[in-house]
């Protein structure tokens, strides 16, 4: 019997935003992640997490998909699965989706908590997954947060290059209820993002 061979490994198309986050693109379909991983009740500080996905020359790009995964205000990852009966109680979900399509200059915006540290070696952050087209696999990086004087202990924090740890630092912007933390990330270029090898 004859073998196929390999085919030649594909990018992701254009239509991939689209299938993740669609009732961000307003088609009528239900989805376990958007940008809100909080509901009403939720304990801890209410935080915005905002930013833009820049290419090499520094333009945003219009079509990646931003996922964060974080603990809540305790330090303490969700490990119960998601549902959409879950979401719609406003529970804290800990994971969030979003494309960065549909805001002017391609932001990207969460609302969330900020979360807490149970480990002491471990500042608070937030994981970040991007998927794009022209990229064949995940990106993975954190958020770290500026006013976070535990940033100083984090040994992963600190086993990035002093010059390169700025990369990975959201800056504290204060903001009617609550603060925004910005963080754009550089694909390419001299200012790079700190990416990890997962």
């Amino acid at each position: 019997m004859d073998r196929l061979r390999q085919t030649p490994s594909q990018t992701v198309g254009p239509f991939f935003a689209y299938s993740l986050t669609a009732m961000q693109y307003g088609y009528a379909y239900d989805s376990i992640a958007n940008h809100t991983l909080i509901g009403p009740d939720t304990p801890g500080e209410r935080i915005s997490v905002t930013g833009r996905i820049l290419d090499g020359q520094g333009a945003p790009v219009p079509d990646a998909i931003v996922e964060i995964w974080q603990a809540d205000a305790t330090g303490t990852y969700r490990t119960e699965p998601i549902s959409i009966a879950n979401h719609a109680s406003h529970e804290f979900i800990g994971f969030g989706r979003v494309g960065t399509g549909t805001q002017p200059g391609a932001v990207f915006r969460f609302e969330t908590i900020k979360p807490g540290s149970a480990n002491p070696d471990v500042a608070p952050h937030i994981n970040i997954i991007l998927l794009m087209r022209g990229s064949l696999r995940a990106l993975y990086t954190r958020l770290y947060f500026s006013d976070e004087a535990a940033n100083k202990y984090d040994a992963l924090l600190n086993s990035v290059s002093s010059d390169r740890r700025t990369t990975l630092i959201a800056s504290a912007v204060p903001s009617v209820g609550g603060t925004t933390y910005h963080l754009d990330i550089h694909l390419q270029g001299e200012q790079e993002t700190v990416f990890f090898d997962l």
